[in-house]
């Protein structure tokens, strides 16, 4: 398991990149690649006891990070985090990006219509992270079946307005549930993919068109 802290929460998430299997399939993960019952049994009592004490210490909350080439990557996966983890201890980072990547080619929210899978999740949701996902870059790795940072390098993780997320839907339904939560807008830029500051101003300027 990797930690950081963000936004006065621990934010934890398994160490994704590492596993071979995972991290040549992200985005197209079938059932057979995840953890059984008895893995994930393990998994949620290492996440539910880590944040317990991390409350005990700290005061801290803790919310987990669901990940591409990592183990809780789709909605099956995620769900089965949710279900396994106390929702007193351990609530869920949810990011548009990794989640429509993650859904798979038809999975529920592959489209970008993410307010049902909002809906669906609820209050589990603790922190937003808002990234972009390009569908015909995320079919061609299907198709092509790339690994994950090959994915990346393409762009599968575009600029916000420049894929096929909903923000303003995501957006309207946070306002409806009125979260008062932090939204982080998170931008891969790997080197040769241009800069930095000029992608954050970009991300910015969308961001405003939208009414934020």
């Amino acid at each position: 398991l990797e930690a950081e802290l963000a936004v006065g929460q621990l934010l934890l998430a398994d160490e994704n990149g590492k596993i071979a299997e995972r991290t040549r399939n992200a985005g197209r993960i079938t059932p057979e690649m995840g953890l059984n019952t008895d893995e994930w049994a393990v998994f949620a009592d290492g996440a539910n006891n880590l944040a317990r004490k991390v409350g005990e210490e700290t005061g801290l909350r803790t919310v987990f990070h669901h990940h591409c080439a990592g183990y809780a990557e789709t909605p099956a996966e995620i769900d089965a985090l949710l279900e396994n983890t106390d929702s007193k201890l351990v609530n869920l980072v949810f990011d548009t990006g990794h989640y429509v990547f993650g859904a798979g080619a038809d999975g529920p929210g592959a489209d970008g219509d993410l307010s049902p899978v909002l809906d669906h999740y609820g209050e589990r949701i603790a922190y937003v992270h808002f990234k972009d996902c390009e569908p015909r870059i995320a079919a061609q790795s299907r198709e092509e079946q790339w690994e994950y940072l090959k994915s990346l390098r393409h762009g599968v993780f575009c600029e916000l307005g420049q894929g096929c997320v909903d923000f303003k839907g995501v957006y309207s339904w946070l306002q409806k549930r009125n979260y008062s939560g932090w939204v982080l807008v998170e931008q891969d830029v790997l080197p040769g993919m241009g800069s930095p500051k000029d992608s954050a101003q970009r991300n910015r300027d969308y961001l405003k068109s939208i009414g934020l």
